[in-house]
């Protein structure tokens, strides 16, 4: 059985939303705007690696920044809907240029045990959640402007996975893709296909018009990109989870198909930077900073 739904909805709410979707990792990040004043947040922004060549950028941030500068926003929050695996986090660059608070699940001290150890971090790497502005629990509020948001949890591809649902659009991060793409993958450390179902069966559980974010396309079969859907949308035709898939079978069918994946080619990189809130690592005594590489240690 999924929770319930823990705070109210609210249709009326409409936020102005931008996507910006960056082609290397095939992320989309969103600016959102309260439709009454010049607030917003930014949700899952990327900071670009030249993973082969060692190099970090920041065009795709720079993009968001130009975009929230030119229309005279002021940048409350830098939502990161889980500890991504497949791209590094943008947050920590655009606030501090735009300012903001950094928001996670709280569950991300689970995550960062788990891979505190596996890249040998040491008694340094705080694992409390504290490089992070606030921790969401379920059912967390928090404003944007004259708009309030609500941080639901949803597990399953990671234990810190939240969704964010402000007025009538909710960002599910990589709990969902869309309907011809099915779920995400729930075979990270800590993920659960049979927990991941509840998790989905919760977010479609809103109603049925709630507009739905995405954190990735691929696009599957070739079509064009695309990242808004509905839960009416999801019920109706995701591959994975449209109504009448039984629990059974979703585990059953998300368990092979995860049993067929690689790695993310990002996921080294990435997981070592997201879990200290997109910080890279500390310059050593010459100032180089380093990644680690863990041997066998995934």
């Amino acid at each position: 059985m999924s929770a319930p739904i823990p705070f109210p909805v609210d249709l009326s709410v409409r936020p102005e939303v931008t996507a910006f979707f960056d082609e290397l990792t095939n992320t989309v990040s969103y600016v959102v705007k309260d439709p009454n004043s010049t607030s917003c947040a930014v949700v899952d922004s990327v900071m670009d690696i030249d993973y082969a060549a060692g190099r970090i950028a920041y065009q795709s941030a720079d993009k968001i920044i130009e975009f929230i500068r030119a229309n005279g926003l002021k940048l409350e929050w830098l939502i990161e809907t889980h500890v991504h695996a497949d791209h590094l986090s943008g947050a920590p660059y655009i606030q501090q240029k735009l300012g903001g608070q950094i928001g996670i699940g709280a569950n991300i001290t689970i995550v960062q045990e788990t891979f505190g150890k596996v890249f040998n971090e040491g008694t340094e790497f705080q694992r409390d959640g504290s490089q992070f502005d606030r921790l969401f629990n379920d059912g967390d509020s928090y404003m944007i402007g004259t708009m309030k948001a609500y941080a639901m949890h949803t597990p399953g591809h990671t234990p810190a996975c939240m969704t964010h649902v402000i007025g009538d659009a909710a960002f599910v991060g990589d709990t969902l893709f869309m309907p011809d793409g099915g779920s995400a993958r729930a075979d990270f450390p800590g993920g659960d296909a049979r927990t991941l179902y509840r998790s989905i069966k919760r977010v479609l559980a809103l109603p049925g018009e709630m507009r739905l974010f995405m954190c990735h396309d691929y696009g599957p079969n070739g079509r064009e990109i695309r990242w808004e859907t509905s839960v009416a949308e999801q019920r109706a035709h995701n591959i994975h989870v449209r109504d009448g898939i039984t629990e059974d079978e979703f585990v059953k069918t998300r368990e092979a198909r995860d049993r067929t994946l690689s790695m993310p080619k990002l996921i080294i990189p990435s997981l070592q930077v997201n879990m200290k809130a997109g910080a890279l690592p500390a310059p050593d005594e010459s100032g180089k900073r380093f990644l680690k590489v863990p041997i066998n240690g995934l």
